[in-house]
Formats: structure tokens, sequence, C-alpha cells
């Protein structure tokens, strides 16, 4: 997983997986999140307006599009600690305990 924070737009791009081009976007959480599809999957997802806060709509699109709230929320929080860099994320599945 790879993200980045544009300061200066104020936006998180997160990206799931490499694509040559998005199939289409849906808009979530009241335009807070839009979600780039791909072959009917979830291939980027892009945070608009990060200053007011992201945890809630990537909690709500994580929700809606089955994926995982925790990995996209650590996934912004690294990009917004290195800002106007691209910093990767590799997630493991969750252990059973």
């Amino acid at each position: 997983m790879r993200a980045d924070y544009d300061s200066e737009g104020d936006t998180i791009q997160i990206e799931l997986e490499r694509v040559r081009k998005l199939g289409h976007s849906e808009v979530v959480e009241n335009g807070a999140v839009i979600v780039g599809i791909y072959e009917d999957r979830p291939v980027m997802v892009d945070v608009i307006g990060t200053r007011n806060g992201f945890g809630e709509p990537l909690r709500v699109a994580a929700e809606r599009l089955k994926l995982d709230a925790e990995a996209l929320i650590a996934a912004a929080n690294a990009a917004i600690a290195a800002p106007d860099r691209t910093v990767t994320l590799n997630v493991g599945v969750r252990a059973v305990a």
C-alpha cells in the first residue's frame, strides 16, 4: 500500500493496488472520500480536506467497500507524517488469537 499527502491540496491518496487506468470512481462520505475502482474492486482511496479529520470518513468508506479501516488510517497517518512524499506500508493479515 502506498500513500501520499499533498500538503498544498490537503489531500491524501492511498494506492491499494497499482493499475494502469481506473474503471470508475465512487464518491463516499459526502465527497470527503473518493474511491477508484478497477474491475469491480477498490484500488485507490482519495481523502479530500484532511484538516477536518479523516478517520471517520475512512471508516465509512472501508465499511462500505469491505476494506481494512485500520490499515487505511495507518496509511493516512504515515502520509501526514511525511508530507509531499510517498510512503509505503506493508500490512499483513490480522492473526487470530
